[in-house]
């Protein structure tokens, strides 16, 4: 039987009139990254934050690691990490010193706190920055600084919460690597984000969040699949053609087309590829010039609207 890292059943965490959680049921094994993905309120953090131990559900139960997270949350902390959205370490210090601090909070002595530091500033690329105020440190510094800090004692368990949140295309890479890396070395991730991206470069497994239910679970392709064997993408060369574009469409395919932010373009989920030639022919007779038409593999943006009935960064940010 597959190990589990995280069991729950029912986990349910209120607020006023809000059900922030509304008892989710997960079972998930030990090894890899499990992406939670959601968009802003959903849910994600405050998950997080009860497989953490820094707050007690309201209903139902959960074991990390084999432990009750309410009964035996002392030895939960023991085994797992945390690493939030906004830098935990203190910005006044530098890199060295607040890796030192921690590693002393943890029990290591002088020399050997100043050589875990050490270590973590040479695995995570900061030697040339270690003695530097980490409020100097780039976007992506800081991140890295911060997932450092959550390894001073390896956790068997390491939530990483919106990780890449405000970051550019390159320090968001930097941090992909090092969480492939961690994996590699034994941890277990579990990955909260919103960009679905993310989600699809990392994760062995998601669950999808919305409004505090799971309302699917799978694999990157399982979750994919199950919204259509491919998807159809149109655009038109003119916008003013696109809602004759999608009658002929939907007429030639036997599907109902759907829009997107963009005034040309036209999304679909197909099953029958056969009509394709036949459409791409009655756009051509009915004078109707494309600038794209491709028929591929659905996206987890496209799985997401599916699942919700909106893309996911629709999502207004909860207050």
């Amino acid at each position: 039987m597959t190990e589990l890292v995280i069991e729950t059943a029912g986990l349910t965490k209120v607020y006023g009139d809000t059900r922030a959680v509304d008892g989710i049921d997960l079972a998930i094994p030990r090894g890899g990254v499990h992406g939670f993905l959601g968009p802003n309120g959903a849910g994600k953090t405050t998950a997080i934050r009860m497989f953490a131990t820094l707050i007690r559900p309201d209903a139902g139960h959960a074991r990390v690691l084999g432990h009750d997270i309410v009964r035996a949350a002392d030895e939960v902390r023991s085994k797992v990490s945390l690493t939030g959205q906004f830098a935990s370490v203190d910005e006044d210090l530098s890199g060295r010193e607040n890796l030192r601090l921690i590693a002393k909070l943890f029990g290591f002595r002088g020399a050997a706190a100043t050589r875990r530091a050490d270590e973590l500033l040479g695995a995570f690329g900061l030697d040339d920055a270690a003695d530097r105020q980490v409020k100097k440190y780039s976007g992506g510094m800081r991140r890295r600084i911060d997932i450092a800090a959550s390894l001073v004692v390896s956790p068997e368990l390491l939530f990483l919460d919106e990780p890449t949140t405000g970051l550019d295309p390159r320090a968001r890479n930097e941090v992909w690597d090092i969480i492939r890396a961690l994996v590699r070395h034994g941890t277990t991730v579990m990955l909260t984000t919103q960009y679905l991206d993310e989600a699809d470069q990392l994760a062995d497994r998601i669950s999808v969040i919305d409004h505090g239910r799971i309302i699917a679970e799978g694999t990157s392709s399982e979750l994919k699949a199950s919204v259509g064997s491919g998807t159809l993408h149109v655009r038109v060369m003119r916008r003013q053609d696109r809602d004759a574009a999608r009658d002929i469409l939907a007429r030639e395919l036997g599907i109902e087309l759907g829009t997107t932010h963009d005034p040309q373009a036209l999304v679909a989920g197909l099953e029958d590829r056969s009509g394709v030639t036949r459409a791409l022919a009655a756009l051509e007779q009915a004078h109707i010039e494309l600038a794209q038409f491709s028929l591929g593999q659905p996206t987890l943006d496209e799985v997401f609207l599916a699942l919700t009935g909106r893309p996911a960064e629709d999502e207004e940010e909860a207050a």
